[in-house]
């Protein structure tokens, strides 16, 4: 199974979630966005343990099922479908999260989140913790 985590789903497998900790550890492929991979990065430095916080982070990138997926034409031209259809419907969410939901899109994989507005958006495979 290959996931794309949002950056809630990082933060609650730091806090060892037994739903996330186990739906990454069942995963053969776990992709990370530039976007989320930016939230993380802001909240580390925003935060007290940036050093902690860091060799963190930089583990789990270092897996080898882990990798950070480039954001590409296909994930603007997603995007742009996406934020469209939420805009006609009245019903937008932040644009980092329609990024996000267009990478994962794009690649295939289940958007891994706590987020429940990512339901409002159609094609999109997620479990929402």
């Amino acid at each position: 199974m290959k996931i794309l985590i949002d950056t809630n789903a990082y933060s609650l497998y730091r806090m060892e979630h037994s739903l996330i900790v186990r739906k990454i550890a069942g995963s053969e492929s776990i992709l990370v966005s530039p976007v989320v991979l930016g939230e993380i990065l802001f909240g580390i430095r925003n935060g007290s343990r940036f050093e902690y916080n860091m060799s963190l982070l930089s583990r789990f990138l270092e897996h080898e099922a882990v990798e950070v997926v480039p954001i590409a034409e296909v994930t603007a031209d997603r995007y742009s479908r996406i934020a469209l259809q939420l805009r006609r419907q009245a019903t937008p969410i932040p644009a980092n999260d329609m990024w996000i939901a267009a990478q994962a899109m794009e690649h295939g994989a289940e958007l891994v989140t706590s987020d429940r507005h990512f339901e409002r958006i159609p094609g999109l495979v997620c479990s929402v913790l």
